[in-house]
């Protein structure tokens, strides 16, 4: 082996090690979810980030119950957009939720939003619009199971 070789083999295997440890980190040496709370989630939106709050949820530190997302963001200022703007939900957390849902509260009706590949369009019509984010942590045996679970809210306003 040439020393290009060794040194792309090394790195090779340094990447590796490095993305187990990610995998590994967010879960127990029994494979549950770790930390005392749920992980941040945050959308993105033209290269910006912006964070979501956490609203109700259940995790291995038993359960919080909180207000609706209306409530919850009644002090927060919109994330601005722009109609028909493609608009990202991240969550650097390792395992991923195995089940998640997306609904839209506007003018006191909720409907549901299509996601595809964590990714959704803005609403057409000017606008305030809150989001429920909902994440959800099934065993991948016992589907009626779940290990975790989350809310997370936003608003945006459609210019």
């Amino acid at each position: 082996m040439n020393n290009l070789t060794v040194v792309a083999t090394l790195l090779l295997v340094f990447i590796l090690s490095g993305c187990n440890d990610i995998i590994l980190k967010n879960t127990d040496e029994n494979g549950e979810l770790s930390g005392d709370s749920p992980p941040n989630a945050y959308i993105k939106v033209d290269n910006n980030k912006y964070s979501t709050k956490l609203g109700s949820y259940c995790w291995k530190t038993g359960c919080v119950d909180k207000v609706g997302p209306v409530e919850l963001l009644k002090d927060k200022e919109p994330i601005q957009v722009r109609a028909d703007e493609s608009i990202t939900l991240r969550m650097e957390y390792s395992p991923k939720p195995s089940e998640i849902h997306l609904s839209q509260i506007s003018n006191g009706k909720e409907n549901d939003v299509k996601l595809k590949d964590n990714q959704f369009t803005a609403p057409h019509e000017k606008g305030i619009y809150y989001y429920n984010y909902g994440v959800w942590w099934k065993d991948e045996e016992e589907e009626s199971l779940s290990h975790g679970d989350a809310s997370y809210v936003f608003v945006l306003e459609v210019k």
